[in-house]
């Protein structure tokens, strides 16, 4: 038995409730980003992946033209910053709808550090910093995606094993459904099969 929904049938802000509480995980793009006027403002964005390898690029989607959006255009450059569980009262502060002249940094407790290829401050605490000069942007009903062009990644030593960063180490946050917010847990690892591999009448039910 199933329980069918339809877009035409409940309103918007449902039908985004239970869209938000299916497509989970979903990573955070912690963005910071700096208002002409030099107020510096972060805000978590959990529409957030990568969107091409080479050029490097990564997307987010700002629900609706909030600061984050309009720093962006008007100076060409963004930082995302990782958004790890122990900074998870920090993540969730800097989600509120301060006024556009109250930098979140200053209002969650954060430290700023300077960008090596933008004039837009990283969050100190954050182990992992994609600094990101605007591709393009591209409005889709009342939202509005973001590309970036990754310039320069910063990774903390510390989480590195060799140099690859190392998932446990990250301990990473995601968003799930209404107030929710996932962490790590277990995590598997699975290598892909190749073709020439793959076994004769395999089944996903034949899984124990």
């Amino acid at each position: 038995m199933r329980t069918d929904f339809s877009p035409d049938e409940l309103s918007s802000r449902d039908f985004y409730r239970l869209l938000t509480a299916v497509v989970v995980p979903r990573p955070i793009a912690w963005v910071s980003s700096t208002s002409p006027e030099g107020v510096d403002n972060l805000a978590p964005h959990s529409f957030f992946t990568v969107a091409s390898v080479n050029p490097p690029i990564i997307a987010f989607t700002s629900v609706g033209k909030k600061d984050s959006l309009r720093n962006i255009v008007a100076t060409g450059e963004f930082i995302v910053n990782l958004a790890p569980a122990n900074l998870i009262a920090e993540v969730n502060a800097t989600g509120t709808d301060f006024p556009p002249d109250v930098s979140e940094f200053d209002a969650a407790g954060l430290t700023r550090e300077a960008g090596l290829t933008v004039q837009v401050p990283r969050v100190a605490e954050s182990p992992v910093a994609l600094e990101c000069r605007l591709h393009s942007t591209l409005e889709m009903g009342d939202c509005v995606l973001v590309f970036g062009e990754v310039t320069h990644a910063v990774v903390a030593s510390e989480v590195l094993q060799g140099t690859h960063p190392g998932i446990d180490r990250l301990d990473p946050l995601s968003r799930l459904g209404l107030d929710e917010w996932g962490t790590m847990g277990d995590v598997s690892e699975l290598k892909r099969i190749r073709k020439d591999d793959w076994p004769g009448g395999f089944r996903p039910a034949d899984r124990a």
